[in-house]
C-alpha cells in the first residue's frame, strides 16, 4: 500500500490540477494547412534501441518537415535484440528534439526501479516547463531488459502494478507543488519540484492487454497500446473505455514498408524478431541475447506483430482497421533504413488521413461521450 503525506488513499487519483491534453493547437505550435482540424493525428516513432541518438535527432526532425502531426520515443537501456545495436538516453534526447521542432513529442517510460520518482517528476517538469503543450509521458510497469541493472530483485506482476501506481501518484503531486513523504512501493522523503509547470503534462498508461487497459482506466490521463491487428487493438480500447478511462487513446503500430512482402518480412526478421517471444517471458528476460535465442522466425507470429507491405496502399489497409477508434496513431517502422521510410510518407500520410475518422467534437475518435473521460 502506498502511504504519500500520510494518506493511502490518496495513491493513484486523478484529481489534481493543471492537467493539458496536447491538441493540434497547443503550445505555440500552429496547426498546418495540410493537417485537416479534427481528423487522427499520426505521429513518428523514434526508436533509440535501434538508431543513433544524433542520427534520430535528424530523422525526427525530417518527420516533421514531411508532415507528421508529432512524434513519440521509446525508453531503454539495452536494445531488445544484438542486431538493434542502440540505446541512447531518452531524456537527454527529448530535450534536443523539442528544441528541434515545434510539433508535440512523448515518451514511454517506467518509473519505480530505473528511475526514481522524484527523478522523473524533476524531468516531466522540466521539459512541460520548458516546451509548454508540447510534451506528454506514459508510464508502465516495465521490462526486465531495461530494469535489472540496479541489482534490485525484479517484482512479479502485481507488485509491479502496485509500484507503477505509487510512483504515479508522486510524480504528480511533486508536479502539483506538495512536498511528498512515501514509504511503501516506493520511498520517497521530504521531496519537492521547484522548477515545475504551469499545466501539467499528461500521464497516459502504457497498456498491452485488455486487464492492464481496464485496470488503468481508474487513474490514467489516457491510454497507449500497441498492435496492428484489429481485434487486439479493439479489445484493448474497449477495456479502458468500458471501465470510464478518460483522455486520448493512442496506438502504436510495428510496420515494415518495403517493395514487397517479402522484402518487408526480411527487414521484420532482421529487427523487430522479439515481437515473436511469447508474452509470458518479454517482461522477465534481462538480456538482448535471451530475446534473440527465444525468438522465432516462423512468418505467422511475426505478422501478428508488425503490418508487413509491399507498397503504401497495403499498409494503410493493415492500419487503418487497427486504428479504428484511436484518436492518435504513431507509426514505427521497424527497418533501419528510416530515411525511404520518410521519403514515402507524404503518400501514406495522404492517404491515411483520407481513410482515419474524423475526431468528434468532444475530442475522441471513437463517439464515447463527452464528460466521462476528458481531462479536467
Amino acid at each position: 500500500m502506498n502511504v504519500v503525506n500520510g494518506d493511502p488513499r490518496r495513491a493513484g487519483t486523478r484529481e489534481h490540477p493543471h492537467r493539458a491534453w496536447l491538441s493540434p493547437t497547443a503550445g505555440s505550435h500552429p496547426p498546418r494547412a495540410d493537417r485537416p482540424a479534427g481528423r487522427t493525428r499520426i505521429g513518428f516513432h523514434a526508436s533509440h534501441e535501434q538508431i543513433p541518438p544524433e542520427e534520430l535527432l535528424r530523422l525526427v526532425v525530417r518527420a516533421e518537415a514531411v508532415g507528421f502531426d508529432g512524434a513519440m520515443c521509446s525508453d531503454h537501456l539495452a536494445p531488445w535484440g544484438i542486431a538493434q545495436g542502440s540505446s541512447g538516453h531518452a531524456w537527454t534526447w527529448l530535450g534536443a528534439a523539442l528544441a528541434s521542432t515545434g510539433f508535440p513529442i512523448g515518451v514511454v517510460t517506467a518509473p519505480g526501479q530505473r528511475y526514481h520518482p522524484a527523478v522523473l517528476a524533476q524531468a516531466i517538469g522540466t521539459l512541460g516547463r520548458m516546451f509548454p503543450g508540447r510534451f506528454w509521458a506514459a508510464c508502465g510497469s516495465g521490462e526486465a531488459l531495461n530494469e535489472h541493472v540496479t541489482g534490485d530483485p525484479w517484482p512479479d506482476h502485481e507488485a509491479r502494478d502496485d509500484r507503477l501506481l505509487a510512483s504515479v501518484d508522486v510524480i504528480r503531486r511533486l508536479l502539483a507543488g506538495e512536498e511528498v513523504d512515501a514509504d511503501g512501493p516506493v520511498r520517497v522523503h521530504r521531496a519537492r519540484v521547484w522548477s515545475r509547470p504551469a499545466a501539467i503534462p499528461p500521464t497516459l498508461a502504457a497498456a498491452v492487454s485488455t486487464r492492464t487497459a481496464g485496470w488503468a482506466a481508474s487513474w490514467a490521463d489516457g491510454l497507449i497500446t500497441t498492435g496492428c491487428d484489429p481485434r487486439t487493438t479493439g479489445a484493448v480500447r474497449r477495456a479502458y473505455r468500458s471501465r470510464g478511462g478518460r483522455g486520448p487513446l493512442v496506438l502504436q503500430v510495428h510496420l515494415a514498408l518495403a517493395d514487397s512482402a517479402v522484402a518487408a518480412g526480411c527487414i521484420a526478421r532482421e529487427q523487430w524478431r522479439q515481437a515473436t517471444v511469447p508474452p509470458a517471458l518479454m517482461w522477465d528476460l534481462q538480456q538482448p541475447e535471451d530475446f534473440d535465442s527465444r525468438a522465432t522466425d516462423d512468418p505467422g507470429s511475426l505478422a501478428e506483430a508488425v503490418a508487413l507491405a509491399g507498397s503504401v496502399a497495403e499498409l494503410v489497409e493493415r492500419v487503418v482497421p487497427a486504428a479504428a477508434g484511436y484518436d492518435e496513431v504513431h507509426l514505427h517502422h521497424v527497418g533501419t533504413d528510416q530515411e525511404r521510410f520518410l521519403d514515402r510518407c507524404p503518400e501514406l500520410l495522404r492517404l491515411l488521413r483520407a481513410r482515419l475518422p474524423r475526431i468528434a467534437e468532444d475530442g475522441r475518435a471513437d463517439g464515447t461521450p463527452a464528460g466521462r473521460e476528458g481531462p479536467s
